[in-house]
């Protein structure tokens, strides 16, 4: 047996079309060279030179998604077509199943656009710290119909691309690696603002995961009713955790009003009840 009849059988699926051990060789090669091409992108996007050093790491996990599946999408086309299929035939038989398939899973069509939109807009990337309904959380992976955000309590949520195009979501991280923060500090009246002041800027300063440019600041922001109040602004690349930093901030800041002497306030209230006054007057009246 020569190899042209070697690789010229193969098995009927119908009467106009058979399938090969040369097409099958051939669906495998393109499938091989794919693998191969993807990963060499992958390579050259994930660890650029030249051009691709100027733009952002996790701009390039983008790019890169998006090459992987435009790369896989032509590979499954050429695969076909060396199999023997044609193309224009498989699209314009399917037409109607298509349209079926469209009207019963919409919204699984409407997420994997999203998720086109997502990797070509670059609105949100992989390693955005988000926050949606509430929740606040990184995203570890990004894909064609869901993306999975794993939050502060180590939980890994599975979201569907459209809500972050259709609904609001606020990206913490977006184009910035420092986000900017406020705490909140009360002192007790008669306090000296000056002391205070200096309490709280070496608080912020002596937190190693509180950035010195921008500089923080403190900033007197009222006079409460019970408390002088203030505010404490600092930037910090450490998003995901911010509040263990501001935990340790908090801690750092009453132990240095402690030490000086500074106290926090606590709601005082005086409570008059009426007639109780009048009634122990008129029983201390009748014994004497």
């Amino acid at each position: 047996m020569t190899w042209d009849e070697f690789i010229s059988q193969g098995f009927q699926i119908s009467e106009q079309h058979k399938i090969t051990i040369g097409g099958i060789l051939g669906a495998l090669l393109v499938l091989t060279v794919t693998w191969l091409v993807v990963a060499t992108a992958k390579r050259a996007i994930m660890k650029p030179r030249f051009i691709m050093d100027k733009i952002n790491s996790k701009r390039r996990l983008s790019v890169f998604l998006i090459t992987k599946y435009l790369v896989w999408l032509l590979s499954f086309t050429i695969t076909l077509k060396v199999l023997g299929f044609d193309i224009t035939v498989l699209l314009f038989g399917s037409t109607a199943l298509l349209v079926g398939i469209g009207l019963g899973f919409q919204n699984i069509f409407t997420d994997l656009i999203s998720g086109i939109f997502l990797l070509f807009e670059g609105t949100i990337k992989v390693g955005d710290i988000i926050e949606a309904d509430g929740v606040v959380g990184k995203v570890i992976e990004i894909n064609l119909r869901s993306s999975e955000v794993l939050t502060r309590d180590e939980v890994t949520i599975i979201i569907p691309n459209s809500k972050f195009v259709v609904e609001k979501v606020v990206n913490w991280s977006h184009d910035a690696d420092r986000v900017r923060f406020e705490v909140n500090v009360n002192v007790a009246y008669g306090s000296d603002v000056e002391k205070v002041f200096a309490c709280l800027e070496e608080a912020m300063f002596e937190n190693e995961r509180i950035l010195n440019t921008p500089e923080p600041f403190v900033r007197f922001t009222n006079f409460g009713e019970s408390a002088l109040e203030f505010e404490m602004i600092f930037w910090s690349q450490n998003t995901f955790v911010i509040e263990n930093v501001k935990s340790d901030l908090r801690r750092m800041v009453y132990k240095k009003l402690a030490e000086n002497d500074l106290a926090i306030p606590f709601p005082q209230r005086d409570i008059h009840i009426k007639g109780v006054d009048q009634k122990i007057d008129f029983k201390q009246n009748q014994n004497n």
